[in-house]
Parts: C-alpha cells; structure tokens; sequence
C-alpha cells in the first residue's frame, strides 16, 4: 500500500511538471523551441524504441538526426521520412547487410513526430492543446468509466482496457475536444474530428501496450519517474495527431 502510494506521489509530481513545462513551452510558441522540444523527445524514444525492436547498433541516431535537422527547414516536414525510406531501401538492395528492423524506429516513433512538427507549424500550437485534450481525455475518462462500470474486456493485449472504458473515453473526449476545437470549425465537425482522433489516441495506447509486450517490459524507459519512458507518456498522441493532420487537412480543403 505504502508503494502505490508512493508511487502515485511521484507520478503526480512528475505530472505536474510536464504539465508546467509544456504550458510554458506553448506560451512562448517558438517554431525552434518546439522542433528543439520534439527533437529531444525523438531522440530519447528511438532509444526506447531500440529496446522495443530490440535492435542494436547506433546508426538509427544518425539517420533520425539528420532527419529533423532537415525537417526544421523543409515546409512539410512529413514528407522526409519518405525520403528517407528510399535512402534505406536503397541501402538495404545494394549492400544487403542492413538489419531490415531498422526501419522499423524511422516509422515509429519518427514519422509520427514528424507529423507533430507538421500539426504544430501548419495550424499552430493551440492545435497541439487541442489534442493533448483530446487524448488526455480518452486517458482520462477511460480510467474512471473502466473502473467504474467497465466488465467487458476491449481485447488481449491490453487486459486490463474495457469497452465501457473505451467508450467512456472516447465520449470525454469527444465533449472536452468540442470546446477546445478551432472557432472556425463547425460544432459537427469539431466532434467528429475529437472522436475519430480519439479512437486513434487508444489504439496508439494498445499499439505501445503490444510493443512492450512483445520485448518483455513493463515500460519503455525510465526516465519519467512514476510514468515510466517518453513513449509511454506519447503513444497515444503518436497516432491521434497523425490522424489530427490529416483531418484537417481534409476539412480546410472541403471549407
């Protein structure tokens, strides 16, 4: 008892940190801050990444670096990591050495920070608010409707995910989302966008959740205490502004 308590003193704590520094970071809204902010979180999960694949070798860096150095200059910085899947393929036909798992880490996590970048500098940074309440949303209200009333079990890699919790979450989100949604975009709108990227939000969960089960570990990392690592912090918001974007996208092309 004396742990979980604890334990949950130091996530709390931890949180509220995150929190704080990501308040901070928003309220400045500096393009090179956040590449700087995102480029550090990217090079700290292809580490965990690394553990997850269990790949060895430290040329992933390398590759990953050179990467979001070009992405700070390139328009749409997405568009990179098909760059750099040519380069690899390339590699991998004419020198038949490379480990094909590498490309595995330039997929997840990188493309989807580079999706974050992309989030970030077309529709600015109260879009990233918007899905970090979106996803801490579906978190969020997963948690208390899954322990609540949640029975029925959502699927195996996560035992402990419900359908009532799932469901939970996604509605939470989906209100909470509305009201932080964009001014100018329609109340429908606003909803199916927050729902849909929180249906991603879970399955970016469970995805992480599958990865770590697949290696063997509790967690991803350890350098959040009480959380575990950064992918464990981001996974869901991996796959929703993947997902986020390319909404958007879609919606401001039909406006």
């Amino acid at each position: 008892m004396a742990n979980i308590i604890k334990e949950s003193s130091t996530r709390i704590k931890t949180g509220l940190v995150l929190i704080i520094g990501m308040l901070v970071v928003g309220y400045i809204d500096s393009y090179f801050i956040m590449w700087l902010l995102f480029g550090t979180m990217l090079m700290i999960s292809i580490s965990e990444a690394k553990k997850l694949f269990q790949l060895d070798g430290d040329s992933i860096y390398v590759y990953t670096a050179l990467l979001w150095f070009a992405a700070y200059f390139h328009p749409n910085p997405e568009d990179l990591i098909f760059i750099v899947f040519i380069g690899f393929a390339s590699q991998l036909a004419y020198k038949k050495t490379i480990n094909k798992k590498m490309i595995l880490p330039l997929l997840y996590p990188t493309a989807s920070f580079l999706f974050l970048l992309s989030l970030y500098s077309e529709y600015g940074v109260m879009t990233l608010l918007w899905l970090l309440v979106i996803v801490a949303g579906a978190d969020t209200g997963a948690y208390f409707v899954g322990k609540s009333i949640g029975k029925t079990k959502f699927c195996e890699t996560s035992p402990n995910k419900t359908i009532e919790g799932v469901l939970g979450g996604v509605i939470t989100a989906g209100i909470l989302g509305t009201i932080f949604a964009h001014d100018d975009l329609h109340f429908v709108t606003a909803i199916v966008v927050s729902v849909i990227v929180a249906f991603a939000s879970v399955f970016g969960d469970l995805f992480e959740s599958y990865l770590k089960r697949e290696a063997g570990v509790k967690d991803s990392g350890n350098i959040l205490p009480g959380h575990g690592g950064v992918l464990d912090r981001t996974d869901g918001y991996l796959f929703g502004a993947i997902v986020m974007l390319v909404l958007l996208r879609i919606v401001m092309w039909l406006y």
